[in-house]
């Protein structure tokens, strides 16, 4: 990566651009349009047709898992040995999976007639910062893609074949840089991404016009730095709007879809969905996020145990992902809390079951000394021998990074750590805290950023005018 932000930025467009054919490779084929028909025409399926499909899928999957997964052969063998004489071909009779597992294991839940090396490796570093490994199919790949083209680009009226951009966290550039470009193009994939972590009030018009100069017909960006870049441009003046942003990875919130309507887009869409790819849901026309049903099965477990709650009753996210049988999570623990809705009956008119509410992965924005927004703050523990980090930003000038420290970690940890820290939020005070664990909230879950600014020096440094 430092060899790529030592390029002259139209380098590192023609890196991106490699990077994209790469991608496209894996993602489009020939096959492409056919699959996204017949997500299309999936939407409106019967509940007898839906069902059919799902058992035939769920069973496939239990007993390729069972049989060929090294982690679930291993886990059945025990039970057997245990005299435990329950069936694998139903779903209850599975444990739930906890993250943490699958990150100590990543290999093991691979099915032993793939070979890694020919599939692809997703990497996400998740909310601990600490990363996942996913291996999927050519197949699994193109699949995945062809719905989300289907059901997040085709119900909007866009397509792949646009021009589009990206607001994102990826390094794309230097976290140092001062002045534009911000962003890189990705020509195979008619992609513009922009970095979320050089928003400010002083970047914001170099934003504005790269937007206006590339002209995309859609935004994907997630919610808080969308929302961070609608309060930016609001605060530069009337300007054009994007045509359709895209929400992803964060709940979307009401006040957030206002900043955004009034000052960056015509049209805001919700999604739901992860890197694992075991549940996923969009936004339709009439406001409702419908599920995916053949992307997995979403349970809400109720809180005290782990049994599916009633629809309508918040609880713990259990998904057991359907599209990819080589590397197959079963009632896996995504993180979040939420509700099913009742009914799938929707004005839309499509018959996909609905995901009533989302609770969980919001992070707070922390604010930055060089007058910088930043929200996504992963990247900073990349590599580093970190199990679990949590960032607390005391007051403008100092954080305080938690960390449960993992095999290795030294003195030059924390100042790799602290010198991205800064890179990012300009020159503050970085004080380490080694923890056994990070405090979680009422929901199991840790806050990987929280914004502890008292409210009048915040408020006070959302107002304060840009250094020339």
């Amino acid at each position: 990566m430092t060899a790529y932000h030592a390029l002259p930025p139209g380098a590192r467009s023609l890196a991106a651009s490699l990077r994209g054919l790469y991608l496209s490779r894996w993602r489009f084929g020939p096959e492409t349009d056919r699959l996204v028909d017949e997500a299309l025409e999936r939407d409106r399926w019967s509940d007898g047709q839906w069902t059919a499909w799902r058992e035939d899928a769920l069973a496939r999957l239990l007993d390729r898992a069972a049989t060929r997964v090294p982690y679930y052969r291993d886990l059945w063998a025990k039970r057997r040995a245990a005299g435990d004489r329950r069936a694998w071909d139903v779903l209850a009779n599975w444990p739930t999976l906890p993250k943490q597992v699958l990150r100590e294991r990543p290999e093991s839940f691979v099915a032993d007639d793939c070979d890694r090396r020919r599939m692809f490796e997703e990497r996400t570093s998740g909310t601990s910062g600490t990363p996942l490994r996913l291996w999927w199919t050519r197949e699994t790949v193109r699949r995945w893609y062809a719905l989300y083209e289907a059901r997040i680009r085709e119900w909007n009226g866009v397509g792949r074949r646009d021009r589009w951009a990206m607001l994102g966290g990826q390094p794309v550039v230097p976290a140092s840089a001062q002045r534009p470009p911000f962003w890189v193009v990705n020509r195979p994939m008619r992609q513009m991404y922009m970095s979320a972590n050089h928003i400010s009030r002083a970047n914001g018009g170099d934003y504005r016009r790269a937007l206006a100069r590339y002209g995309p017909t859609h935004m994907i960006a997630y919610a808080s730095s969308a929302t961070l870049l609608a309060q930016v441009f609001e605060s530069l003046g009337d300007g054009p709007r994007l045509p359709l942003v895209i929400t992803n990875a964060e709940p979307l919130f009401p006040w957030q879809r206002e900043q955004m309507l009034r000052s960056l887009a015509e049209r805001v869409r919700e999604t739901y969905g992860m890197a694992e790819i075991v549940a996923a849901a969009s936004e339709c026309d009439a406001g409702a996020l419908h599920l995916w049903p053949d992307v997995g099965i979403l349970e809400a477990h109720a809180d005290a145990e782990a049994i599916p709650a009633v629809h309508g009753q918040t609880g713990q996210f259990v998904a057991t992902g359907l599209i990819n049988q080589d590397m197959p999570l079963i009632r896996y623990e995504v993180g979040d809390r939420g509700s099913l809705a009742h009914t799938s009956a929707c004005s839309c008119g499509r018959t996909l079951p609905r995901l009533a509410t989302v609770e969980g992965r919001t992070n707070d924005v922390l604010i930055g000394t060089n007058g910088r927004f930043v929200y996504w703050v992963n990247p900073i523990f990349y590599g580093m021998p970190v199990r679990e980090a949590q960032i607390v930003q005391e007051s403008v000038a100092r954080i305080v990074i938690r960390v449960v420290p993992g095999s290795g970690f030294s003195a030059s940890s924390r100042q790799v750590i602290a010198g991205r820290a800064r890179e990012r939020l300009g020159d503050l005070a970085v004080v380490f805290d080694e923890v056994d664990a990070i405090p979680r909230g009422s929901n199991g879950k840790f806050r990987a950023v929280v914004c502890a600014i008292p409210p009048e020096e915040r408020a006070g440094a959302l107002r304060a005018p840009v250094a020339p």
